[in-house]
Order: C-alpha cells, then structure tokens, then sequence
C-alpha cells in the first residue's frame, strides 16, 4: 500500500501529498479521531450484548449530501492521535469487553491504521472489522488482507446519476461492487461463534432513500447476481434520516415511508440473503454518535 506522499487511497486518486496539504478526503497524513467508545446500535452479531469497539475517523472520501456523520465526514470534527496512541485504545476497548475492533471510515488513515495493528493485533483476541461506506479501490482492500476478519460495507447506489448527485462520485457502483467481491475473496462466507457473534464475513449495509426503491431494487440484485444467499449477508436499513444538506434536495428531505421500505423487503426475499432489517424505531437524529474534538 502507497504511503501519503502521492495519495491514491481512495478510487479518487488525488495524488496529493498529504504530508504538505490534504486530500480529497480533507485529511493530512495525521491520523484524526473523533470517538473511541463501544457502540451497541449496530448489527446485532456486532454490537452483541457488550458493544463494538468503535472508532470512529475523521474525513471521508465521499461527499454524502444526507451524511448523520457529516460533523466528522466533512466539517472534519476530531482530534490528531498517533500510531502508537491508536494501538493502544484498541487494547483498550479490548480490556472493556468490546466484541470487536469496529474501524469506522479508516480508509483515508490506512497505512497508520495496519501499522498500528502490527503491533497489537495477536493480542487483540477479537475480530477486526472495516466499517466504510463502500467507495473503495480493490488495491486499497487487497493490501487489507490478514488485518481485516469481518468487512461492513455500504452498497448505496447502483445509478451513477444518483451516486454523483448525492455523493459526488459518479463511478461508486463500479467501484463499491468490485470492492464487495475482493472483501468477499479475502474472508469468505460468514462465521459466527456459538453467542452469535460474526468471526469473519462480509456484510453488506444498503440504506433505502426517499423515492430509491428501484435503485435499491437494482443494487440487491447486482449482489443476487454476484454472491449465493450463504456468501455475504445483508442489512437493510431504514434509519434515513433528513441532516446536513438533505434539505437543498426536495425529494430526499423526508422520510422513507412503510411503502418505499417493503417493496425493497420484497425485493430482498427474492435473493433469500439471511442478514438484518430495521424498525422504524431506529430512525432519528438521537442515534447520531457524540463526537469529540473541534472542526478543521
């Protein structure tokens, strides 16, 4: 994996040398945290019964108009942390009784993040998961291989139109699905333990938008058409909730009613993927994580 000189990260190949400037994902080579903490409000094969071990980074390579996040993925909350120090709150969250390492939206802090793991990971004793949103190079995940025991991707979109409208990324379908395949190629089928808890696997997060239910149609059969209904699971999620500049876009600043969700379910059973759905309870601004440190 290339260092931060000539950046090419994430599938926007920015080139830039981030040890002078920042990148397209508005970070420097400095690694940049915003939370450490565990985290019970994902999955339940993740959360389990003591929590995800979370951290959470600052910056993203995508540009999510609806972004929850968006005080870390693009005002850049957070706080610097070195290698040395981030190796060390993983053993942290170990000694809390995480169930995992849970790296939310690494990608732009990669080359810090393994060498951080190459210190600790045979003590770790618990699975190391990729938390992203999906935009990512295949050479970026293979050089993952051996650090990563469980990925949680994001499938957002199969229409370019709509990926470069609300992400601005117009190639994220083509990029994510090759992304899912080699995630997929590295740690196989789904491993769970006998309390239910993922070992390795890919799970496949898709959260339906307002007036998306056929992109999200298609994007779920993009994957019926990839993987078997053993080899990945998936997640489908209603938590969308209008935030940061949802309201400039008329048509996705409300929420996915009970109509727009089943007609995805349906499409979903087509595939019989075994994964995880969402009740409506889960949607609201209260479980948007607290960060910490200040804008950059």
């Amino acid at each position: 994996m290339r260092d931060y000189l000539k950046c090419e990260l994430c599938p926007r190949r920015c080139g830039v040398n981030r040890s002078v400037s920042v990148g397209a994902c508005g970070q420097s080579d400095r690694i940049r945290i915003a939370r450490v903490g565990l985290h019970m409000w994902e999955e339940p094969p993740i959360s389990g019964e003591r929590g995800s071990g979370t951290v959470f980074f600052s910056g993203c390579q995508l540009r999510c108009v609806f972004c929850q996040n968006y005080e870390i993925s693009q005002l850049r909350r957070g706080y610097e942390i070195t290698e040395e120090k981030l190796a060390d709150q993983f053993l942290r969250l170990r000694d809390m009784g995480a169930e995992n390492i849970n790296l939310v939206s690494p990608t732009p802090f990669l080359p810090s993040v393994m060498n951080a793991l190459n210190s600790v990971k045979p003590r770790l004793g618990i699975p190391i998961i990729m938390n992203s949103g999906g935009y990512e190079r295949v050479e970026t995940i293979k050089a993952l291989k051996g650090y990563i025991d469980v990925y949680l991707p994001d499938l957002k979109y199969f229409s370019s139109e709509t990926s470069k409208k609300y992400s601005g990324a117009e190639d994220y379908f083509e990029c994510a699905i090759h992304a899912i395949e080699e995630m997929y190629a590295q740690v196989g089928k789904p491993e769970l333990d006998r309390r239910g808890m993922i070992k390795k696997g890919v799970i496949v997060r898709h959260l339906i938008l307002p007036g998306g239910r056929f992109d999200s149609e298609k994007a779920i059969r993009a994957l019926g058409e990839r993987f078997s209904s053993d080899e990945i699971l998936l997640s489908l999620m209603r938590q969308y909730t209008p935030m940061y500049r949802a309201g400039e876009f008329k048509e996705i600043n409300r929420r996915v009613s009970t109509f727009e969700y089943n007609y995805v379910l349906k499409a979903a059973e087509e595939y019989c993927f075994d994964g995880f759905t969402q009740s409506l309870e889960s949607c609201g601004e209260n479980y948007v994580p607290q960060f910490e440190g200040d804008p950059k």
